[in-house]
């Protein structure tokens, strides 16, 4: 009899015990607010910016309200206007090109490369049309980042970078959101830290950290931030910056910095999943696996992989096939936005072309989440699950 999986693909870990703690201690203060603070008090979401700060090597950490909060704060910050063009890929989530949409920005689309990465050359072709590039590590992947920054630095573009996959990552033990001028994290709760809904913001500039301090609003209490940029920065800024308002309260931070304390941990045990499950796929008959290269220090909390020119048809019946037999994938290249899966294409408040290349890619990729509550012998059944169900649709194609 076939097997059948049981676990839940959305179940996350409990928060931690300390976590928990700290948040009910929070809410008997009945302070909330991260401004509420008595005296030379830093309280929770200031003591998450030093600690995020500290952990990724960044001057300032600004904890706010969500990832995509914290995007089209930076595309703010860094002075994207109305109308301007911002490059972004082809290959993302739909909160990547909203947050530049939200600016009244229009996203211009690079392609992606098999290795689920932007496609550098088609960067290299399109750096005269846009002054910033919001770079997505979609699905947490890393592009080759000396390359990506010889491009851009070359051209003058400005590099913002989409973290929310990417949290505890490098290329070449550089922390991924510490190549552009701007670093973003997600601390939803399928990301690498759980509150829910939150983000993060850092750089190390002085003036793009106190506009992001001000549009996350502060009014006037910046000084009281867990990382604050020297007066006289704010003086020059904090007329002329708007508040829209986005902060993080001191609730979630008391959730969050007993996770920050274990990343590493966590980390290291999505990664033992990860490679159990891709061990299982490798060598499936059809199936190509996505090769992580070297310089990269990847985070596996999810995996993906590709059915190159499979017909949609033949696709769609591997993803019911699974379902039935409890293994849950997401497939990028269906012609309708499913879930949270959609394509460049989809997103009608942003213009694009047709990209060939890279539609032939989307159209193969199918993901899958890791989540912690997964054993290691839960990911080698789900191994097997795919591996047999892909096998019998490749050979019903008469492959």
């Amino acid at each position: 009899m076939s097997e059948i999986f049981k676990g839940n693909f959305t179940q996350q870990e409990p928060i931690p015990d300390e976590g928990i703690e700290a948040a009910l201690e929070v809410m008997r203060s009945g302070r909330l607010h991260r401004y509420n603070l008595v005296g030379d008090e830093v309280g929770e979401a200031g003591l998450l910016e030093r600690e995020f700060a500290e952990y990724t090597g960044a001057k300032y950490a600004l904890a706010v309200a969500s990832g995509g909060y914290a995007m089209a704060t930076a595309l703010r910050a860094v002075g994207v206007k109305p109308g301007d063009r911002v490059l972004t890929n082809a290959f993302t989530l739909a909160p990547v090109p909203g947050a530049i949409a939200s600016v009244g920005a229009v996203p211009v689309f690079v392609g992606v490369t098999e290795s689920l990465t932007i496609d550098l050359d088609d960067l290299g072709n399109k750096v005269g049309e846009a002054k910033v590039l919001m770079l997505s590590h979609m699905r947490g992947h890393l592009c080759d980042m000396e390359r990506l920054m010889e491009i851009c630095d070359g051209a003058g573009i400005v590099v913002i970078e989409d973290c929310a996959h990417t949290m505890g990552a490098a290329w070449k033990g550089v922390p991924s959101g510490r190549w552009g001028v701007v670093g973003c994290y997600s601390t939803q709760t399928y990301k690498h830290m759980n509150s829910g809904e939150g983000g993060l913001l850092v750089t190390d500039d002085d003036e793009i950290a106190a506009r992001a301090t001000i549009l996350s609003g502060s009014y006037m209490l910046y000084g009281r931030n867990g990382t604050v940029p020297p007066d006289e920065v704010f003086e020059r800024v904090k007329y002329e910056t708007p508040n829209v308002s986005g902060r993080m309260d001191h609730l979630r931070a008391a959730i969050l910095r007993p996770q920050l304390a274990k990343l590493d941990a966590q980390c290291t045990a999505w990664n033992a999943r990860y490679a159990v499950v891709e061990e299982g796929l490798r060598g499936t008959p059809g199936l190509q696996i996505v090769e992580r290269p070297e310089s990269e220090t990847f985070v596996g909390s999810s995996i993906q992989f590709l059915l190159l020119d499979w017909e949609d048809s033949a696709i769609g019946e591997v993803v019911s096939r699974c379902l039935k037999r409890g293994v849950e994938l997401k497939w990028f290249g269906g012609a309708e936005p499913a879930g949270f899966t959609s394509r460049y294409d989809s997103w009608r408040y942003a213009p694009s072309e047709r990209m060939p290349k890279s539609d032939r890619i989307l159209r193969g990729i199918l993901d899958m989440r890791l989540p912690l509550t997964f054993s290691l012998e839960d990911c080698a059944q789900i191994a097997r699950i795919i591996r047999a169900e892909v096998g019998a649709v490749y050979q019903g194609q008469g492959a």
